[in-house]
């Protein structure tokens, strides 16, 4: 019998043993905060920050979301109400704006307030600029990430999560 080999196959075998036991379950996000102003995205477990994201934002980042078109993200408290995993940008977590103060604003100047407000990767085509993206603001007024963090902000977060995005 060789020990040595048994001996480094326990050892292997203790490591893994430690290393699974040692990993937290992926914890599930139950509210998104997004702060224009520093470009970035913050995703909260129990009042606590798990995971923090550089983003890219509307072609027009000043000001709120007030008509369809304006190229503005918008402002407000919203939920995810849905996701679509066949997304031309990649995967997408759709944002429930235009809330009831959203519509009512539109309404008063007389516009639509728009819609398909969404977090997002990127398109395939573009898929290999990566972190670049975020050198400039490019979306219609949705929230941008890489295509690997969309992939993990898909499984964090879950339909009914709170979104909130301040100026």
């Amino acid at each position: 019998m060789d020990l040595c080999h048994e001996s480094r196959s326990w050892r292997l075998c203790f490591l893994i043993a430690i290393l699974f036991a040692t990993q937290s379950p992926a914890q599930t996000a139950d509210r998104i905060l997004i702060k224009k102003s520093e470009r970035r995205m913050f995703l909260y477990s129990a009042g606590k920050v798990i995971k923090t994201y550089r983003i890219a934002l509307g072609g027009s980042p000043i000001g709120k979301k007030t008509r369809q078109g304006d190229h503005r993200t918008p402002e407000g408290i919203y939920k995810i109400d849905s996701k679509n995993s066949r997304s031309r940008f990649h995967l997408a977590l759709h944002v429930s704006y235009p809330n009831a103060a959203d519509r009512e604003h539109a309404r008063k100047l007389r516009v639509s307030p728009g819609g398909d407000i969404m977090i997002h990767g990127l398109p395939d085509a573009y898929a290999y600029l990566g972190a670049l993206h975020r050198q400039r603001d490019w979306t219609d007024g949705c929230i941008a990430v890489t295509n690997a963090e969309i992939e993990e902000i898909w499984k964090l977060v879950p339909v009914g999560t709170e979104v909130g995005i301040l100026p």
